[in-house]
């Protein structure tokens, strides 16, 4: 690590925070002749502070290093993930509420799980010409190792009629446990062409695969129901 190239670095970095030397002392605890030390390249922090200083300052531990601003990218890619879902979530929240107040003759039924290892929670909206599926919660409670990490995992939405199976809609993600993944799922879709009353027992399933390192594939198929469709 080059010492000077590091203290113009904290140097810059304090004065674009509008710090004085004492500031900057204040909110690591260290003295302020510490500071002006690091700043004329006559000593450095410790990895601790380091750390601090790269937390409190957006500022990667591999920038101080090398003594060149960059902004910690971590921290970036937190907040575009946290910006995207919570776009998503207000898409999903503007169809349900359309649905509701824009159509006055939409009735509401639960969707619901038959299988052991999964709860589900959802629901089907309808009137006599459409209907529309969603699906927001999905939670495993059978006997699988909760801290098993799967190479790859996919959650599929299936339909069958008539001994034709069709898939309607796919999740699928990599690296994760099955509760991470399962966090992350939503379903949410509109069929022109069925009612609630076509949607018989069985017609609805969940087809969820999981495939470990070793390669070995684990899949359940999560029959759905529908409460009353004919009522």
């Amino acid at each position: 690590m080059d010492q000077e190239k590091f203290g113009k670095l904290i140097k810059d970095i304090r004065r674009k925070n509008n710090l004085t030397q004492k500031d900057l002392a204040d909110k690591l605890n260290v003295t302020y002749q510490a500071v002006s030390k690091w700043e004329n390249g006559k000593n450095m922090p410790d990895k601790s502070i380091l750390k601090q200083i790269s937390n409190e300052f957006n500022v990667s531990l591999d920038s101080l290093f090398e003594g060149e601003y960059k902004e910690n990218n971590s921290k970036n890619n937190n907040k575009i993930i946290f910006i995207v879902t919570l776009i998503l979530l207000l898409i999903i929240v503007f169809i349900i509420l359309f649905l509701k107040f824009h159509n006055d003759d939409f009735m509401y039924k639960n969707l619901s799980s038959s299988c052991d290892d999964f709860k589900i929670t959802g629901s089907i909206s309808y009137n006599d010409n459409k209907s529309a599926i969603f699906i927001n919660n999905i939670e495993y409670c059978g006997s699988l190792d909760e801290n098993t990490t799967y190479k790859h995992l996919e959650c599929a939405l299936y339909e069958a009629n008539d001994n034709i199976e069709k898939k309607i809609s796919s999740y699928k993600d990599k690296e994760k446990t099955l509760e991470e993944f399962l966090k992350d799922v939503t379903f949410s879709l509109e069929n022109e062409n069925n009612i609630c009353k076509d949607y018989n027992e069985d017609s609805l399933y969940l087809l969820i695969s999981l495939e470990d390192k070793e390669g070995r594939i684990t899949t359940y198929k999560v029959p759905l129901s529908v409460n009353n469709c004919n009522s």
